[in-house]
């Protein structure tokens, strides 16, 4: 067995030593290109969630991979914390075997070359296939995954809107190539439902979707059945709830430099994070073993750095390229849209769609709020017709909204506010045209598909039709 002090330094290629030469062949596949001296260190402490190593502090930096050998096989870890005389490593697989003295090695930040060989597959945030399909080939474009976005002086501009199929988002909120957009719920209210009727848009040519903490047994039935056809031009990073946290919090990295990958091809990507606070809350996980204190409700200061840093990758890329239209569900803790992760992202998206538990119980899906969602690209998307036709629709349902209560106790008698008369007789025809089911068509018009349901409200009303219960109210 070959023996290397802490502080010494392999002067040979790793092959020289067989009993690394395996270690060599994985961590070359995730590292830079052309490295042959690699600094190895001897682990010092063991704890739940990380170990330190002696021996690498001045060699490695902050986000460095490294590798361990054990009877097992060959393990692989992330450096969160460097002092003088030790490194803080997270290990990537949870349960790893490691003992007091073993030997790691540094080989630098890890890497993903991805290729057009990848569409169809579904892969884990090692970029290693997890769909029993066989081996990927790797790409010549060797990216690492905790890249910076393109300068925003370079970028192009936002321009051209596009459909996404869902009415309600391309009625009241439309959306844009290259757009950042959030999707704010709480759990079990229907996101990753209005997720799934999104990634069947057509204006995309490569769909790249995370799924980050995702229950386990739900990952076959969104691939299957929800892309479906789809699936040909996607590809699935998954990492799911029970995966190390690691796992978890390089799993949209992955999928972003995936992405970013094919937008430098030319392509207009769509991308689909599912969720990010399950990213947000693997950060903790990380930085608490770290030693990082918590600044604002359990949560460091770490994650408030890494959320941008992740979300301005996305977007319109360098002029010549394509884009990455981000579509992002932010898991609001206990339905407060005003927690610090749905807060700070907010803040740094081009819109947010706000998903409402009250109309999920009423059995309106997708259960959108029209009135507290948000495209701040609206205007780039809609005709100056549409634009004002939208305007009109949100004043009669907040007129509506407003007097709920009035007319529910029959305060209110007809014809002495027309305004609120109109609202009484369009609105329940809009939220029942809003109505859809991901098993539905995506909807070609959806602003035709609404003005022919007002026609027949309207024609249904001249003819002395009686109105339903729910127009009522």
């Amino acid at each position: 067995m070959d023996v290397i002090e802490d502080e010494q330094v392999l002067e040979q290629p790793l092959e020289s030593y067989p009993r690394l030469a395996e270690v060599s062949r994985l961590i070359a596949r995730y590292s830079e290109p052309g490295a042959l001296v690699a600094p190895a260190g001897r682990v010092k402490t063991i704890a739940a969630g990380h170990y330190t190593v002696s021996g690498l502090s001045h060699h490695v930096r902050l986000g460095d991979f490294v590798a361990h050998q054990s009877p097992s096989g060959i393990h692989l870890g992330e450096v969160v914390r460097v002092e003088p005389d030790i490194a803080f490593v997270c290990p990537i697989e949870p349960g790893e075997p490691i003992g007091i003295g073993d030997m790691i090695i540094r080989r630098g930040a890890f890497r993903l070359a991805p290729t057009d060989a990848w569409l169809g597959r579904t892969i884990n945030s090692l970029g290693d296939p997890i769909d029993g399909l066989g081996s990927l080939d790797r790409g010549d474009d060797r990216r690492p995954i905790s890249n910076i976005a393109p300068p925003s002086m370079s970028r192009q501009r936002v321009q051209t809107g596009f459909r996404t199929g869902v009415k309600a988002i391309d009625i009241f909120s439309p959306l844009c190539l290259g757009q950042r957009l959030g999707i704010f719920a709480g759990s079990g209210v229907g996101k990753s439902t209005l997720l799934s009727m999104l990634a069947r848009a057509e204006a995309f040519d490569k769909v790249v979707i995370a799924l980050v903490g995702e229950r386990g047994r739900e990952v076959r039935e969104f691939i299957e059945d929800t892309l479906g056809e789809n699936m040909k031009k996607s590809i699935a990073v998954v990492a799911t709830s029970d995966e190390s946290p690691m796992l978890r919090k390089m799993a949209p990295l992955s999928a972003m430099t995936i992405a970013e990958h094919f937008r430098d091809q030319g392509d207009n990507v769509l991308l689909i994070v599912d969720s990010v606070t399950r990213f947000a809350h693997a950060i903790r996980e990380v930085a608490t073993a770290a030693g990082e204190p918590p600044i604002a409700r359990g949560y460091p200061a770490s994650v408030f750095t890494e959320l941008p840093r992740l979300l301005e990758r996305a977007g319109p890329g360098p002029e010549g390229t394509g884009t990455i239209t981000a579509i992002i569900s932010i898991l609001v803790d206990g339905d407060n849209h005003n927690d610090p992760i749905a807060d700070s992202t907010r803040g740094i998206l081009d819109g947010h769609i706000v998903m409402d538990r009250s109309l999920a119980e009423e059995g309106r899906y997708p259960p959108i709020n029209p009135l507290a969602s948000i495209s701040r690209l609206a205007r780039k998307a809609w005709t100056q017709d549409e634009e004002k036709l939208v305007s009109r629709l949100k004043s009669l349902i907040h007129r509506y909204e407003e007097t709920r209560d009035l007319r529910l106790i029959g305060g209110y008698r007809a014809g002495s506010d027309p305004d609120l008369d109109m609202a009484i007789k369009q609105v329940p025809v809009i939220y029942e045209t809003l109505k859809q089911t991901p098993s539905e068509k995506p909807a070609r018009d959806a602003f035709a598909d609404l003005a022919t349901a007002l026609r027949s409200a309207a024609q249904q009303n001249q003819q002395g039709q009686p109105m339903t219960g729910r127009q009522r109210q």
